[in-house]
């Protein structure tokens, strides 16, 4: 027994004596385990996708501001988590670190919220790169862009979904060279967009309307930009832009069993992709802000913005050809980002699997010959399709001659995504906080700091989630005049039903047998290697 131990790397002794075997294949380098967080959070798909979000819901303040300022927020959490992955570094990531510091059912909870963000992220970001892929050919095709509808995108969502699954079964090696090429597609491709925007139009809105221009789009409110609701309930209605953005950072932890030197560089992975998407996606907002078109008056057209989004800027501003280009760049970024977050959400339903949490924990816990989890691939695709069926109904918030289509179902995913996975992040670092220096540290450690920047974390985190569970547009406001379900935001629905099947589940049933992370090598080899 002592000459394996002897044979064992240091990767495979940290991970022994956290209780598991090396099972996945350890190919990873520390700049792989960077680049699938930085694909994920994919500057190119959150701050296209949702800036209708932020721009209807405050106007230009509601980017120029509320990026930055979040973003120092979310650095925070970053760096509270990068110290628990250097502890931890196991495939379980967000659920293993809850239940090691809180117990199996803080670890329970945990990774069901992780598991459902994780799947509702995917579900998102595979729908917006679908109509990322609509809105380029449309913008080439006139007669393509006649025919649209709905159920279009959605079949070309479904490709998309398939198309990541192929990738993620056939090797886990080729997801740490795709990730590694997606760095470097994200970096280039921000860099020519933001350089198109700079050259090509004719004309550029002020660094004042930039850093001041408010108008309230929400429906909200009369339309008022200088109440308190406008500063305290609209413009927090445009934090899904940044928030949603910047997530999905957890899969350096889901992938530390796939990563070299784990403790390091899994926890570099963290917060470092967390920093430069902030810094990347603020320059690249700014220059799609300051690109606005004009309407027929000679004032910025905050209206076709509005209705339009990202692509009206493109069109108005650059013209078909440029942006189909940019269109082009930004979609196949997102398809990087879908297939990256089918990995991450792979992984963590295998590990949670593996540790008999799950219905049918056997079938996800299984790896393939080339030692993918690829049950659990095709289950997580399988379950981000069917959340994503609401996006099926159209919702028109404005008239027939005058049509104002707002993506309530995408909006309301990607609410979902956020407030699942921050939900679950919060407990570990929570638990973390409250055992003090008790913490046995790994290589990377935030010192006497987590003291307060666990605090910070924890509290922007049910700040933030509880105003994307607010409704969106008036529409969806229970017993008003014009109430619709279809308005309707179901993140709230979705995640406190959740939480309440969860509650029933486990005192009714989970807690007589789930007992946390299960143990999958010898004890003594596990009690050896901790001397």
């Amino acid at each position: 027994m002592t000459d394996q131990m002897d044979n064992l790397t240091e990767d495979e002794k940290h991970l022994a004596r956290l209780g598991y075997k090396q099972d996945l294949n350890r190919s990873w380098s520390g700049f792989s385990n960077f680049a699938i967080s930085f694909s994920i959070i994919s500057i190119l798909a959150g701050c296209f996708t949702n800036f209708g979000a932020g721009w209807n819901n405050g106007g230009p303040i509601s980017i120029s501001w509320s990026w930055p300022i979040l973003g120092v927020f979310i650095l925070i959490i970053g760096f509270t988590m990068s110290e628990l992955v250097s502890a931890y570094p196991t495939s379980g990531g967000i659920y293993w670190w809850a239940s090691k510091l809180g117990g199996p059912m803080a670890g329970f909870f945990t990774g069901w919220l992780n598991m459902i963000g994780l799947v509702a992220v995917t579900a998102g970001v595979a729908y917006g790169c679908a109509t990322f892929i609509d809105l380029t050919i449309s913008t080439y095709s006139e007669s393509y862009a006649g025919d649209y509808s709905l159920t279009r995108v959605f079949l070309i969502f479904l490709v998309v979904l398939a198309l990541a699954s192929v990738l993620n079964i056939f090797s886990s090696h080729l997801m740490a060279v795709m990730n590694n090429v997606s760095v470097w597609w994200h970096v280039a491709g921000a860099s020519i967009i933001v350089l198109i925007l700079i050259f090509v139009p004719d004309q550029h809105q002020s660094v004042g309307y930039v850093f001041t221009e408010r108008f309230n789009n929400s429906g909200f409110g009369n339309g008022s930009t200088s109440s308190f609701m406008f500063f305290f309930a609209i413009i927090p209605f445009g934090f899904l832009l940044t928030q949603y953005t910047i997530t999905g950072f957890d899969a350096c932890a889901h992938l530390s069993e796939e990563t070299a030197s784990a403790s390091m560089g899994a926890a570099k992975g963290i917060w470092r992709s967390i920093f430069y998407s902030v810094l990347g996606g603020y320059i690249l907002l700014l220059a799609v802000v300051f690109a606005v078109p004009n309407n027929a008056d000679g004032v910025a057209d905050n209206a076709g913005v509005g209705g339009g989004g990202v692509a009206f800027i493109f069109v108005n501003s650059l013209g078909v050809n440029w942006a189909t280009f940019v269109l082009f760049i930004s979609a196949s970024a997102q398809f990087y980002c879908a297939t990256s977050c089918l990995t991450s959400a792979s992984r963590m339903t295998f590990a949670f699997s593996r540790d008999g949490a799950v219905p049918g924990s056997k079938i996800w816990s299984t790896l393939s010959a080339k030692r993918v989890p690829a049950n659990a691939v095709l289950g997580v695709a399988v379950a981000a399709a069917v959340v994503t069926l609401p996006a099926l109904i159209e919702v028109n918030i404005g008239t027939a001659a005058e049509p104002l289509i707002i993506p309530v179902a995408f909006y309301a995913v990607t609410s979902i995504a956020v407030i699942g996975l921050y939900l679950s992040f919060a407990i570990p670092i929570w638990l973390r906080w409250r055992i003090g220096d008790a913490f046995e540290a790994g290589a990377w450690t935030n010192g006497s700091k987590y003291k307060w920047m666990n605090l910070i974390a924890v509290a922007e985190i049910i700040v933030v989630s509880l105003y994307l569970m607010m409704p969106f547009v008036p529409g969806a406001v229970p017993f008003s005049d014009d109430f619709s379900w279809k308005f309707v935001n179901y993140a709230p629905i979705v995640t406190v039903g959740a939480l309440i099947l969860l509650f029933i589940w486990w005192n009714a049933s989970a807690k007589k047998w789930f007992n946390g992370p299960i143990n999958n090598i010898d004890p003594v080899v596990a009690e050896l290697l901790d001397e």
